[in-house]
C-alpha cells in the first residue's frame, strides 16, 4: 500500500488511472519483517459530508471510526490498527442532503457471500504463480486454432446441489477440456454479483473475485493450474452498466458520481441497471484499474466485453446517437491493455454493424482484435430451424455470411444466449425426429467449424445436451450414460481435433485467400461446398442439408489427384446412418464452376464431409 498523492488524484480525474487499486479500497500495512500492524481504508466519496467505517471490529458502530478527508477532491482515509484481515466491513456515507447510505467498498478484493453485501479485508499479495512457461510462450491467437469453451462455473458442475469451489473443480475441468480439444476458457463473470440469477452481468464487485466458489487465492490457484495445462482463460465483462443494488457502485455518494447525470442516458430499463458515463475520468479509471487488475493479479488472457451495441449507441439505439466518449474510453482501453501484453484477446459482443471494431486504434479501428460474428450465428441458426423440405427457400442464409466474414476479425459463437429463455438447446432446436435431430446437430457443427472464424460453444452443446442450459443446476453429464450422446460426443471430439491439426481450418480464418466456394448455388437440393486452404493443404467441405441420399455427387475442386475423407457426420460411430467414402475419391478431369477437376462423393443424409487432398 502507497500514500495517496497528488498525481495519483490528477491521473484519477483525468482518466488515465489503471492502478487505483493499489491505492484505493482497503489494504494489510506490513512492517520491515512483513508483519502486519494495522489496516487501512480509502474511498472517493467527493459528495460525502463524512465517511466513517463500520465493521465487525467495531461492532458496525461508524462513530468509533470516521474516516479523514485527505484531499479536498473528496478522497477519505482512515488506519486502523491491528491485522483486520477477514473483517465485513462497509463505508457509512452522510450526503449532502441529509441522507445516510451504506457502501461495499467499489476497490475491495473480497466479499460475503450473497445475500450478505458488506466486503472483506483480504491480503490479494503473496500468491506464487506457476505459469511462466504458460506466459511466455502463449502465441498471438490470429494464425492459430482458437477453440473456446464458454463456462457458467455455478451450472457446470455442483457438489450436492451447492457450488463447487474454484480449487476442487479444478481436476475435473482441466480433464475435461483437455479431452475435449479446447484451447481456452471463457467464464461468465466471476467478479462480485449479488443475484444468481443474473449471471454475473449485473456485478457490484470488479475488484472482487466472487466469494461463491472460494477467496480470491482459489481463483488464482484455479487459473495457475489451467495455464500450467496450457488452457488460456478469458473473462466475461460487463464494460457499460452497473447493478443498481443498494450497496454499489450506482449514486455512490448519494450523487451519479460514475453513471450519466441525466436519468435518460442513465435508466437502462431492459435491464434494470444504470450505464456508466465515460465523459467522466473518474469512470475510464475505474474500469481501465478494473481490467488491469485481473490481468495482473489473475494472469487474465483475455476480455469478452458485453453487450457493445450499448457503448457504441446510446441505449443501443442507432437513433440517439453515436457515444463517442464510450469509443473512445475503448480504444484507451485498447492501447493499454495491448500495452501490456499484446497476444490478449479483446472481444466484442456487437450486434451492430459499426465499422473498424477490430482494426487497431493506430488505423482509425475501436481496438478490440475479435468481434462476435452476431449475423452468422443468427443466419445459421434461422437456416437449421427450417424443415430441410423448405430450405432451399432460405439458401442466402448459409451464404450470406461470406459477404463480409473478412471485414472484421471474427468469432463464431453459439453461446449462452442462444440456449436460454425457451430459446431450446442446439439440439433440441433442429427439425425431425430423435435421430434427425442429432444428425442436423453434427451437420451444424460441422459448418460452424470449417466456416471462416474462431469458435465458442456453450458449455453442455459439445454432448448434444437437450436441455435449455438452467443457472441453479448443473449440466445434464448422466446423458453420457445414453449412447447416442456418447457417440454425439466422439463426434465433436474428432472434429475439435481436425479442427486443431489442420492449418486449413484457421491459418487463414481473417483473410479471403483461404475460402473459396465449390457449390453455392444448388438451391433445389441445398447442397453446399467449399473450400479451406492454407499454404500447405487443401481441404473441401460439402454439406448435404437434407435427408436426400446423393451418389456420385459432382463437386469442382482445384486440384488434381486424391480425395481422402478424414470425417464424416453420417458414420455410424457418431450415431448416423453410416453411409460414408471409404476409399479415396480420384479426381476426373472436367470443368465444373470455375475449376478443371471434379470428384463424385457419396453424400449421405444431412451429412458433413471434410476431404483431404492428397498430394504425390
Amino acid at each position: 500500500m502507497r500514500l495517496l498523492s497528488d498525481h495519483d488524484v490528477n491521473e484519477f480525474l483525468l482518466g488515465r488511472a489503471s492502478n487505483l487499486h493499489e491505492f484505493m479500497g482497503s489494504h494489510l500495512l506490513k512492517d520491515e519483517n512483513g508483519d502486519i500492524y494495522a489496516t487501512e481504508f480509502t474511498v472517493y466519496a467527493p459528495n460525502a459530508v463524512e465517511v466513517r467505517l463500520i465493521s465487525s471490529f467495531n461492532n458496525y458502530e461508524g462513530w468509533k471510526h470516521v474516516l479523514t478527508k485527505i484531499h479536498h477532491m473528496g478522497f477519505f482515509r482512515i488506519e486502523v490498527l491491528g491485522n483486520h484481515e477477514w473483517a465485513t466491513y462497509k463505508y457509512e456515507i452522510h450526503t449532502t442532503k441529509g441522507r445516510t447510505i451504506f457502501k461495499a467498498d467499489p476497490f475491495a478484493h473480497f466479499a460475503e457471500v450473497r445475500p450478505q453485501t458488506a466486503s472483506k479485508v483480504t491480503d490479494i499479495d503473496g500468491y506464487i504463480w506457476n505459469d511462466s512457461n504458460w506466459l511466455y510462450t502463449k502465441k498471438k491467437s490470429y494464425e492459430q486454432p482458437l477453440l473456446i469453451y464458454e463456462v457458467h462455473l455455478g451450472s457446470w458442475r455442483r457438489k450436492f446441489g451447492a457450488f463447487k469451489p474454484y480449487n476442487e473443480v479444478v481436476d475435473e475441468l482441466i480433464t475435461y477440456v483437455l479431452d475435449q480439444g479446447f484451447t481456452h476458457i471463457e467464464f461468465l463473470p466471476i467478479y462480485e454479483y449479488p443475484l444468481d440469477d443474473s449471471w454475473g452481468y449485473q456485478g457490484t464487485g470488479y475488484f472482487a473475485s466472487t466469494s461463491r466458489f472460494g477467496v480470491p487465492k482459489d481463483l488464482m490457484y484455479m487459473i495457475d493450474r489451467l495455464h500450467q495445462a496450457g488452457i488460456g482463460v478469458i473473462f466475461d465483462w460487463v464494460l457499460g452498466h452497473i447493478c443498481k443494488d443498494a450497496h454499489g457502485l450506482s449514486f455512490f455518494d448519494g450523487t451519479p458520481l460514475y453513471e450519466f447525470n441525466d436519468k435518460e442516458r442513465r435508466e437502462n430499463i431492459t435491464w434494470g441497471t444504470d450505464n456508466l458515463d465515460f465523459s467522466k475520468g473518474i469512470t475510464r479509471s475505474f474500469m481501465l484499474s478494473a481490467l488491469t487488475y485481473w490481468m495482473d493479479y489473475f494472469h487474465a488472457d483475455g476480455y469478452r466485453i458485453d453487450a457493445v451495441s450499448n457503448l457504441i449507441y446510446y441505449l443501443g439505439n442507432k437513433q440517439k446517437g453515436v457515444n463517442q466518449d464510450a469509443i473512445n474510453f475503448i480504444r484507451q482501453a485498447s492501447f493499454h491493455l495491448f500495452g501490456k501484453d499484446d497476444r490478449i484477446l479483446f472481444m466484442a459482443e456487437d450486434s451492430t454493424d459499426y465499422p473498424y471494431v477490430t482494426h487497431p486504434v493506430s488505423t482509425g479501428g475501436m481496438g478490440f482484435n475479435y468481434k462476435w460474428n452476431m449475423g452468422f450465428m443468427n443466419d445459421v441458426l434461422r437456416y437449421f430451424k427450417e424443415d430441410p423440405i423448405h430450405r432451399k427457400f432460405h439458401h442466402d442464409k448459409i451464404t450470406f455470411g461470406l459477404v463480409y466474414a473478412f471485414n472484421e476479425q471474427f468469432v463464431l459463437p453459439f453461446s449462452h444466449d442462444e440456449v436460454v429463455h425457451m430459446k431450446g438447446s442446439l439440439v433440441n432446436k433442429m427439425p425431425g425426429d430423435y435421430f434427425q435431430k442429432m444428425a442436423n446437430w453434427r451437420l451444424l457443427l460441422t459448418l460452424w467449424m470449417t466456416h471462416p472464424g474462431k469458435k465458442l460453444l456453450f458449455m453442455g452443446q459439445e454432448f448434444a445436451s437437450f436441455s435449455e442450459w438452467a443457472f441453479n443446476k448443473e449440466l445434464d453429464w448422466n446423458l453420457f450414460t445414453f449412447p447416442a450422446h456418447q457417440k454425439a460426443n466422439r463426434f465433436f471430439k474428432d472434429l475439435a481435433q481436425i479442427y486443431r491439426h489442420h492449418d486449413a481450418l484457421y491459418l487463414y480464418d481473417h483473410h479471403p485467400k483461404g475460402f473459396e466456394w465449390s457449390v453455392v448455388d444448388d438451391y433445389d437440393q441445398s447442397v453446399f461446398a467449399f473450400i479451406r486452404r492454407s499454404d500447405t493443404e487443401t481441404l473441401i467441405i460439402i454439406l448435404n442439408m437434407t435427408p436426400n441420399v446423393h451418389e456420385f455427387y459432382e463437386v469442382g475442386v482445384p486440384l488434381h489427384g486424391t480425395y481422402e475423407e478424414i470425417l464424416n457426420s453420417d458414420k455410424e460411430i457418431y450415431f448416423g446412418s453410416d453411409l460414408y467414402n471409404g476409399v479415396p475419391l480420384k479426381t476426373t478431369k472436367q470443368d465444373k464452376n470455375q475449376f478443371h477437376y471434379i470428384i463424385k462423393p457419396t453424400l449421405g443424409p444431412l451429412s458433413g464431409i471434410i476431404l483431404r487432398h492428397i498430394k504425390k
